[in-house]
């Protein structure tokens, strides 16, 4: 039994922290070679980085600015609102850890109550920071105080909301058999990805408003959010075309077998393998969406780029830039980066590229 016990287990030069680097670092010579080469390289690049991010920065720019930075020009004596905002979002999180980490009856009855409190945290959060004309407790606080990190919150997370639900749409739309269906999807999705985002976003934002009603006006943020919208939902369309493709032909003619309908074939068996299998593209989609909002700043909406053009041109900042540009990068880098793991943990559990 010992024999049998030393024989399935790893050699000892694989276990730990030292047996990974050599594993996956020092295997072979050419491969220690590239290592050595790969630190030296980033020693060199990141040195003087580190040198003067540590030593000469005036990270005074990036301290004092930093709740401008977070909400923009959002009235300061109403920014209980904000952190209302964001401790219901991070509520909503840790309910939904507890509730997908473990199986159980118990937890599908508490997935029940988190899909519901995740689909009126939106409402609830533009009802507060919106605010009402004639309201004391809430008073009104126009779109046009929304700004920073805020705003790019805001701007992304509806694009992502949106456009998921009709870019699968859009995909189903242009497979279906009614060919008026089919071509106005096709139409649709060619249009809209052959044109850059920066003209759906000018056509929001300086075009509609030409083709409206005398007197009738849509506000810019509003117009913004449903350009990110179509413009993402015709590339998930074709990412889950994509994956509607690659279900083979078996896993139809077995359901229709077993007596279901178009609609149940569809819903039951095919969609949700079909988006198991494009979940990479998707959020892939989805962080190039994040980190397009910044295109905003072109159409004059304060988001957090626009903010950070601001902060430079302070008097007492002037010449601050790499300070300034720096933090933002990190700022994107840090949520991009939060979405690609979130994405990795979400295909591991659902044994996505595993047989």
């Amino acid at each position: 039994m010992t024999a049998i016990s030393e024989a399935v287990q790893p050699p000892r030069s694989e276990i730990g922290v030292l047996g990974w680097v050599r594993k996956n670092l020092f295997s072979t010579w050419y491969n220690a070679l590239l290592t050595l080469a790969s630190l030296g390289f980033i020693y060199v690049v990141l040195r003087g980085l580190l040198t003067w991010a540590l030593t000469t920065a005036r990270w005074e720019v990036v301290t004092t600015n930093l709740t401008l930075f977070l909400i923009g020009p959002f009235p300061r004596q109403q920014v209980w609102r904000v952190w209302v905002c964001v401790l219901m979002v991070v509520l909503l999180g840790g309910l939904s850890m507890v509730a997908w980490g473990a199986p159980g009856r118990r937890h599908k009855w508490i997935r029940r109550w988190v899909t519901v409190g995740w689909l009126l945290s939106f409402p609830l959060t533009i009802m507060l920071l919106h605010g009402f004309a004639s309201s004391s407790l809430l008073p009104l606080v126009g779109t046009s105080y929304w700004g920073g990190l805020l705003l790019t919150f805001l701007l992304a997370i509806v694009g992502i909301v949106a456009s998921f639900p009709l870019g699968v749409l859009l995909a189903l739309g242009r497979r279906s058999s009614l060919p008026v269906v089919r071509w106005f999807s096709i139409l649709y999705i060619e249009l809209i990805r052959g044109v850059p985002l920066v003209t759906v976003l000018f056509t929001a934002a300086v075009m509609l408003p030409l083709f409206l009603p005398e007197g009738m006006r849509v506000d810019k943020v509003l117009r913004a959010m449903v350009g990110f919208t179509l413009f993402t939902a015709a590339y998930i369309a074709e990412n889950v075309r994509g994956g509607l493709a690659a279900v083979p032909l078996g896993q139809y003619e077995a359901a229709r077998a077993l007596g279901l309908s178009g609609w149940q074939v569809m819903g039951l068996i095919v969609l949700p393998q079909a988006l198991r299998a494009v979940i990479p593209p998707v959020v892939g989609q989805f962080i190039t969406l994040f980190k397009d909002t910044s295109l905003v700043v072109i159409i004059g909406l304060l988001d957090l780029l626009n903010i950070a053009k601001s902060v430079v041109a302070q008097p007492q900042f002037m010449g601050l830039k790499r300070e300034v540009y720096l933090f933002v990068a990190v700022i994107y880098f840090v949520f991009s980066y939060a979405m690609s793991y979130a994405s990795q943990r979400l295909e591991k559990a659902l044994g996505v590229g595993e047989r």
